[in-house]
């Protein structure tokens, strides 16, 4: 026995000196900050290979993985500040885009917010020049706002209109022989058409016509009035799909050159008054755009506070790609009585996800608005939950092709008592106190009476969202519910239906927070909230769960299939009744 304990103590110990060692040896791998030496005659360099979340996600042990990445992200807030400071840096010369060939990781919204600087930065007469090997519609409604835009003399220009796909599995589920429970409210909340049917409904096929038109309408608008085209000669060459080779790109004014990175290279020094011999000195975005070191403007102790909630909505703490609904009211609550903070702008990306959580937020933002202003951001999704949550702030702004709405609630549960006991071999019992003590269970056929009950939670869950969303818009309950039954809106048509007060992006929002103050532009700092966790408290957290390069490996390879997997690994986890988009949103 005395030799057990002398062995597991001996383990014990072990363990802790190889933690130690890692630790350090973490510690000296990890490259120290630097300052960055901006030269004379700089050209900032915007990559598109990184997925755009709200703010950069850092990882700086990304090097020592396997599996490659510098970071996680680049953030929304890093690009526009590092646009909007190079815009007045004598030393930055002029910008450069390089496009992906995986497209560009962000939302028509997002794409809008930086296209709106670079626009803005054209003011200094600095310029901006765009090279790719493939510019699909994101990347090129981004890039359309260049002087010069390269095309690759191999390349591909994709000009040919919006697509939205979604993914039906009825067949699937007969296979299995699951049987699908559905609970909804709203004939447009189609998230449940997936189980039920093999193609789209003709209320889903009308909302989806309705947004995706929208939005690519504006992207026309938008890019015909930036390369100087005809409105409807442009829309001619999308539905023709008249840009079949690079040559046909430069008939059409769509890009300006056919031309190799190297002969890019060549265009920027000429411009830069640089030899031939010489090296650009490009500096990354991720480099420029070190907030840490960037000076407020205003001395005043001022504050107006953008706190972000991004990803799927869920009870307790917030994480990676979600909003956590404990979270938010903790942050609400700190802000709130912070005297500092004189107006807070609620930054929402969310598809939605848990009703319960969602009205837990949507209550603390009704306090909150009571003592001080709280004005809604939406950026590429603020839809069903995440419009539950921009509902009750005093206004709300939204890109025109921000996706919205979706005003509605659902239910899903499956039985899998056949699959598991005629694929498996694996049979139920129990034992109850009640007639409804296994209610839900996912391994019996439901029986009528608990349907209803479960259909009147459902419909219960419409009535709040709907009373709160027409109490929010000051709007009567009836002309309400004409634009929700679960209808995904763009911001401009939601506008239209005064869903949305304002049409704009984030810089909107804040100066209607700083008006609806009291306060001039020089007389409040901005913040952002929750303030970033250090980065060795998310290390050991990770380390301790030991998911984060496992999570990848299983991304490499299932490929496509791994969004799906991830898809039921949430349905698992998700409440029962869910105030989320019908799908997972993805335009091409």
């Amino acid at each position: 026995m005395l030799s057990f304990f002398k062995y597991v103590f001996a383990t014990i110990i072990g363990i802790f000196i190889l933690m130690f060692i890692g630790f350090i040896s973490i510690f000296f791998l990890i490259p120290t900050e630097k300052a960055v030496n901006i030269k004379d005659g700089s050209v900032l360099e915007i990559s598109l290979e990184k997925d755009i979340t709200e703010r950069t996600k850092e990882n700086p042990l990304a090097d020592l993985n396997p599996l490659g990445g510098s970071s996680e992200s680049i953030g929304l807030k890093e690009i526009k500040t590092a646009i909007r400071k190079a815009k007045n840096d004598d030393k930055i010369k002029g910008i450069l885009i390089k496009t992906s060939m995986s497209g560009v990781g962000a939302g028509y919204a997002t794409l809008e917010e930086i296209r709106n600087e670079l626009i803005e930065f054209k003011k200094s007469k600095k310029f901006i020049y765009a090279y790719g090997e493939l510019y699909e519609e994101a990347t090129y409604y981004l890039t359309s706002v260049a002087d010069k835009i390269y095309l690759n003399p191999a390349g591909m220009m994709e000009l040919n209109g919006l697509t939205s796909q979604k993914m039906f599995v009825k067949g699937t589920l007969e296979k299995l022989e699951v049987k699908p429970e559905i609970f909804r409210v709203g004939e447009f909340k189609s998230a449940v058409e997936m189980f039920l049917l093999d193609k789209m409904s003709d209320a889903n096929r009308k909302q989806t016509e309705s947004y995706l038109n929208s939005i690519y309408d504006h992207f026309l608008a938008e890019v015909a009035k930036s390369r100087n085209i005809p409105l409807e000669d442009l829309r001619n060459i999308s539905n023709e799909m008249l840009l079949k080779e690079p040559k046909d790109a430069i008939k059409y004014k769509i890009a300006t050159d056919l031309a190799y990175y190297d002969e890019v290279e060549t265009q920027i020094k000429k411009d830069i008054k640089l030899k031939e011999s010489d090296k650009i000195p490009f500096v990354s975005i991720t480099k420029y755009a070190d907030v840490k070191n960037q000076k407020d403007n205003s001395s005043s102790e001022n504050k107006i506070a953008v706190l972000v909630a991004e990803g799927e909505i869920n009870s307790g703490k917030s994480g990676d790609n979600n909003i956590g609904s404990e979270t938010v009211v903790e942050e609400l609550k700190k802000l709130r009585n912070d005297k500092k903070v004189k107006a807070i702008v609620l930054r929402i990306n969310s598809p939605g996800g848990s009703a319960l959580a969602s009205d837990v937020m949507w209550r603390e933002i009704q306090i909150t608005k009571k003592v001080k202003p709280v004005i809604a951001s939406m950026s590429d999704v603020a839809a069903s939950g995440g419009y539950y949550m921009a509902m009750g702030c005093d206004v709300i702004v939204a890109q025109p092709n921000t996706i919205t709405g979706s005003i509605g609630i659902f239910g899903v549960l499956m039985n899998t008592e056949k699959m598991l006991k005629n694929k498996l071999g694996i049979t139920y019992d129990r034992v109850n106190t009640g007639k409804f003590s296994d209610l839900g269970d996912p391994t019996r056929e439901m029986r009528e009476d608990e349907r209803k009950i479960i259909q009147t939670m459902v419909e219960r869950g419409y009535e709040e969202f709907t009373s709160k969303a027409a109490q929010g818009r000051n709007m009567p309950l009836e002309d309400l519910k004409k634009v929700a039954s679960g209808r995904v809106w763009s911001g401009k048509e939601a506008k239209e239906r005064k869903l949305v007060d304002e049409l704009g992006g984030l810089d909107l929002a804040i100066k209607i927070a700083a008006e609806k103050a009291k306060l001039k532009s020089d007389d409040y700092k901005l913040r952002y909230y929750p303030i970033e966790v250090d980065f060795f408290e998310k290390l050991t957290n990770k380390l301790m769960k030991q998911t984060q390069i496992s999570e990848k490996i299983l991304e490499e390879k299932l490929g496509e299939l791994y969004p799906y997997l991830k898809m039921i690994e949430y349905s698992k986890k998700q409440d029962l009744i869910q105030a989320r988009l019908p799908y997972n949103f993805s335009i091409k």
